[in-house]
């Protein structure tokens, strides 16, 4: 496989932040500057969730409402990364978040990638509590 790559997740306090970061590395990495990269995210108990997505080009950006306001997303080329910055973190934030994509350069809004049709990461928890 060609595996993407989380990180950056963690336990903080309601109010605080988080930068999570994807990429693809290792032996056979491919350059996510191509693609349409899209943050899911999973909580205990409940369906996958769309939270963000930016396209190839950073043309395009979209977030959920849920976290509209409080999330940015961004690349860094040169690193061959996907951040996820997360402030004013809630409870209800808690989830596995997971980056995927699906090889199409533009996002689809309120889109999830297909597993088997695309590439995801192994995910990383994040988890929001006092």
């Amino acid at each position: 496989q060609v595996p993407l790559v989380e990180s950056g997740g963690g336990l903080v306090e309601p109010g605080g932040s988080l930068r999570l970061s994807c990429t693809s590395s290792g032996a056979s990495p491919f350059g996510l500057q191509h693609y349409a990269i899209y943050w899911i995210r999973q909580a205990p108990g409940k369906e996958r969730e769309p939270v963000s997505c930016i396209s190839s080009n950073d043309a395009y950006t979209y977030f959920a409402d849920s976290v509209k306001g409080r999330f940015t997303i961004s690349r860094d080329n040169a690193k061959n990364t996907v951040y996820l910055q997360m402030y004013s973190l809630k409870p209800e934030d808690t989830a596995v978040y997971y980056c995927a994509t699906d090889f199409i350069p533009a996002c689809a809004r309120d889109h999830i990638p297909g597993s088997d049709s695309g590439f995801w990461g192994q995910g990383t928890q994040v988890t929001v509590s006092s």
